[in-house]
């Protein structure tokens, strides 16, 4: 019954497709009266398309950004203070605490 169901719908869907493409059933248009809604559609899709370069340009500088920081980032030498004496800060009570039972 399964293979039978099979082979139908694949015929049908065979003989859909040949009468779609034989030339009397296939339909003419013109052009000629579709000026203003094609240049609307054209605008449309130009917008969509412009809008899509915002995330794009965001990605790309991001990309760009972390790329260069990665490759151009100083190497930290574990025994070098980057501080100067003079702008340590010291706090004030900074100590070991007595603590009371």
């Amino acid at each position: 019954m399964l293979k039978k169901r099979k082979a139908f719908l694949t015929l049908l869907t065979v003989a859909w497709m040949i009468l779609l493409a034989t030339p009397s059933f296939a339909k003419s248009f013109s052009l000629r009266d579709a000026g203003p809604s094609l240049w609307i559609f054209m605008i449309i899709g130009a917008v969509i398309i412009l809008l899509q370069l915002i995330p794009a340009t965001i990605l790309f500088f991001s990309f760009i950004g972390s790329v260069s920081t990665m490759t151009l980032r100083r190497k930290k030498v574990p025994g070098k203070d980057r501080m100067k004496e003079e702008e340590k800060m010291v706090l004030p009570g900074y100590g070991p605490l007595a603590v009371e039972k």
